[in-house]
């Protein structure tokens, strides 16, 4: 099995979400760890309160980011596997025909996990070498005695050997049983597509509108990604926002960068699957004469309520999980200032996301209409 440049560009998406999380785990949990070694000198009555709000929140920054981090990265990994299998049915069926047994085959796979290793490495040591000043900014009040950072081989174990090979066996798995298809069917390279109507819909539908439809149903694992990106823009930018307040302005830009890697990454790579997977469908529509808006608002449009969605979900999630912290991690830490709803930073959020994400559609809009109809009807 060989593994083009396109193919590993592809997982680029996976490395940055990888390296994100473990930055994130990285920089709480090594800190938590350090402390911990250090609570015998904490005597006072402020020292102590903040030691249990700051392994509190360090356990949950670590349970929540790197957990839904994660899962983003499990289902992006097993969507490019699918992806691989799909576009590669030819080359796999061939050496099904040959003989080759679907887990010597699947085995193969376990090169997908290395995105994740480098994703891991990368966030792990950026963490390491960011540790003195985030420790620096933790113990700005000077509640505690100066802690120098320290490295745990353990903790590296558990946030960059161990997810690779969790996600490299993952990978294996869902090969395996994506192989388990007829070997006719991959050298056709057919793909199953699950359209049926429902008794709500009409089967007298207009054709735009019931493309729209099927483009959402075939691809669902994309409508997730979409949605997860304008979660990330909501969220982060949103909570970089209060954390000027609540933290310190370093802990706000470096929310702010994580969370706009993630979201431009996650998007720009969901768009591209989308017109790449949609090709042969926009050049039929322009044969039988089909407008290039009709065609974009069929493939790209369909996809708009869902980043709405995420956006929305993203602003209650980190309006929640701040107060939370606000009202019960740090309840007992003098001068923490109140934390309410900020309905600026809000509708700021929103006039860029929105501005964003229609510059984004507008890109790839534009390819859609470049597609060169002769060399898509000859694949």
């Amino acid at each position: 099995m060989i593994i083009g440049i396109k193919d590993a560009i592809k997982l680029i998406s996976i490395t940055i979400i990888a390296c994100c999380a473990v930055f994130v785990c990285a920089i709480f949990l090594n800190y938590g760890i350090d402390i911990a070694a250090q609570k015998g000198e904490i005597t006072t009555a402020a020292g102590a309160a903040m030691y249990s709000a700051i392994v509190s929140t360090g356990k949950v920054t670590a349970a929540v980011s790197g957990g839904c981090l994660a899962m983003t990265s499990a289902v992006m990994l097993l969507f490019y596997v699918k992806n691989y299998i799909d576009t590669h049915g030819k080359e796999l069926g061939i050496l099904k025909a040959l003989g080759y047994s679907n887990i010597n085959i699947a085995k193969h796979f376990w090169i997908f996990g290395s995105s994740v290793f480098a994703g891991c490495f990368l966030g792990y040591f950026s963490a390491f070498f960011y540790l003195p000043t985030f420790y620096e900014l933790q113990n700005a009040d000077r509640l505690f005695p100066e802690i120098k950072p320290h490295f745990h081989p353990i903790l590296a174990f558990l946030l960059i050997f161990l997810p690779a090979m969790i996600f490299a066996v993952l990978a294996v798995i869902y090969a395996y049983l994506r192989l388990k298809s007829p070997v006719l069917d991959l050298l056709k390279e057919r793909r199953e597509y699950k359209t049926k109507l429902t008794k709500r819909e009409s089967p007298d539908m207009p054709f735009l509108q019931d493309l729209a439809k099927i483009t959402v149903r075939s691809r669902k694992s994309l409508v997730f990604f979409i949605a997860f990106s304008a979660f990330c823009f909501s969220a982060m930018v949103q909570m970089s926002a209060s954390m000027i307040d609540l933290a310190s302005k370093e802990m706000a830009v470096m929310m702010l960068a994580i969370g706009l890697i993630l979201a431009f990454a996650t998007l720009l790579l969901s768009l591209s699957s989308v017109v790449k997977g949609s090709a042969k469908t926009i050049a039929m529509m322009r044969v039988f004469g089909y407008k290039h808006s009709d065609c974009s608002k069929a493939v790209l449009g369909c996809y708009r309520p869902f980043s709405y969605i995420g956006f929305v979900i993203g602003t209650v999630y980190q309006y929640a999980l701040l107060k939370i912290m606000v009202t019960v991690v740090f309840a007992d830490v003098e001068n923490v200032p109140e934390y309410n709803f900020d309905f600026t930073a809000c509708a700021i959020t929103l006039g860029l996301f929105i501005l964003a994400y229609e510059i984004a559609m507008y890109g790839y809009s534009k390819r859609i209409k470049k597609l060169p109809i002769k060399s898509v009807m000859l694949e």
